[in-house]
């Protein structure tokens, strides 16, 4: 994963390091040398994050942070703060300026490239929400976007996992100044079941129980449907870094030192209690006002009429941002016998089951539409060819390797998919060119023996096969 990152500082040689370290790991670095020109940077192209220094002239960090965070323009762009101050006081007032992390110079490299990647995740899917919301705007919905609104971090509902009971009734403390209500366990099956309720705003894992791997406990919600968007929290002893990247790698949101005082526990938690609540505002909006307009009805996905104008908005923002994106055509193989031999019931029953298994195995920004008939479309923000092959071969063989049940005097019907592939870019620059070589590419799947995966040429097709 690439971002664009924009490295805030007023000494040069800091700019200049971090400029060097960021491109080795294929980061796209822009630069700026105080506030002004950090807020003019980030308002006219909003970067994916910015690493922002605290002691500059005229404008400070806390000051810079606090403008962009007010701008509908750079509100949703993560801030990490950087200094050479370690004093806690100073992270509580940036964590309430509304950045999203503080480092300490010197920057642990594996933290930052981790800590990076991770808010550039947690952005693209708040970018994805937003811009679907936008889509129903465009085609003529009614948008009430009262739901999401930003709202308070305070009054949640923690679920704390740490068999160190002092160190737990010291977050109790801390999170009681917010009136949030902890519930504490010490393993991680009743941890799971808790979690699964869906009852909690967040989830605090420590990283050092004694009987159980807390990163694989992590790493457990972060698989499991009803726990995979609710936010994380590690619990990590102080300077261990390696931990911390994997935590992050994993996709746990936020961690917190066990050295960190009660303000700064009570404001990363805040923060990720807010961004829940304002995400979870931002998906019921939008499942709201498009669920009978924009969805089909038989397999619960996005139509078509939602997918033609939600790509033309990613299309016209990845020529922008000069990313890739990526379009899968899947086709339900020798459909019409299905149909012909069992009946449209046991098709439809077909149909819902492939749906719901693209929809399982793709990222949670990814969108899946059904485009007509036996159809699908599978649309990758962000995923190069190489990418887009490797997912689209994993499609294909999760459909392809378990059979499909239908109605119980027929029993299982072996079924398998052949998949277009088209990305955007150079010889595809608008919507019909790249749906045109997806279909183009399926074709030629088709053509070659089914069940498999095609990728489309750089010049697309301009017919079917």
């Amino acid at each position: 994963m690439t971002a664009r990152v924009l490295v805030v500082d007023d000494t040069v040689a800091n700019v200049k390091l971090l400029e060097a370290k960021l491109a080795v790991e294929y980061f796209d670095v822009v630069t700026a040398y105080n506030g002004e020109e950090a807020i003019q940077i980030a308002t006219s192209n909003p970067p994916d994050i910015i690493l922002l220094d605290i002691m500059m002239p005229g404008m400070d960090g806390f000051e810079v942070c606090r403008v962009l965070k007010s701008d509908s323009r750079t509100a949703h762009v993560p801030i990490i703060m950087v200094t050479a101050l370690s004093d806690a006081e100073d992270r509580v007032r940036g964590l309430g300026a509304g950045a999203d992390d503080f480092l300490t110079k010197p920057v642990n490299d594996v933290a930052l490239y981790a800590r990076i990647r991770s808010l550039v995740r947690l952005k693209m899917t708040a970018d994805e929400w937003r811009l679907r919301q936008a889509t129903g705007s465009h085609l003529g919905m009614l948008v009430d976007d009262s739901a999401a609104k930003p709202k308070a971090g305070g009054g949640g509902n923690v679920l704390v996992v740490e068999d160190n009971a002092a160190y737990a009734e010291r977050l109790r403390r801390a999170l009681a100044t917010d009136n949030d209500v902890l519930d504490v366990v010490s393993q991680p099956a009743e941890a799971l079941v808790r979690a699964n309720e869906g009852f909690y705003d967040i989830v605090i894992v420590s990283l050092a129980l004694r009987e159980t791997d807390g990163l694989r406990l992590c790493a457990q919600m972060r698989s499991q449907n009803q726990t995979r968007n609710m936010p994380l929290i590690a619990l990590v002893e102080d300077g261990d870094y390696p931990r911390i990247a994997k935590a992050l790698d994993l996709g746990v949101n936020d961690y917190i030192l066990r050295s960190a005082d009660s303000q700064e526990i009570l404001a990363r938690c805040r923060t990720q209690i807010r961004r829940r609540r304002y995400q979870d505002g931002l998906r019921a909006t939008f499942e709201r006002n498009v669920a009978l307009a924009l969805i089909d009805s038989l397999t619960g996905l996005y139509n078509r009429r939602y997918l033609t104008a939600h790509l033309a908005a990613l299309m016209d923002r990845g020529l922008r941002t000069k990313k890739p994106l990526a379009l899968l055509m899947v086709d339900v193989d020798h459909f019409k016998k299905v149909n012909d031999t069992y009946g449209h019931a046991v098709g439809d029953e077909v149909l819902m089951a492939i749906g719901d298994r693209l929809s399982r195995h793709l990222r949670s920004f990814d969108t899946v539409a059904r485009w007509g008939g036996e159809e699908f479309v599978v649309i990758m923000p962000e995923a190069e060819a190489r990418v887009a092959m490797a997912v689209a071969e994993r499609l294909r063989k999760k459909i392809g390797e378990q059979p499909v049940t239908v109605r119980h005097d027929i029993g299982q019907l072996n079924i398998t998919v052949s998949i277009g592939i088209a990305v955007a870019g150079d010889d595809i620059l608008n919507p019909d060119d790249l749906l045109r070589a997806a279909d183009a590419a399926m074709y030629e799947a088709k053509s070659q023996g089914r069940d498999r995966v095609f990728k489309a040429e750089p010049a697309p097709a301009a017919k079917r096969a």
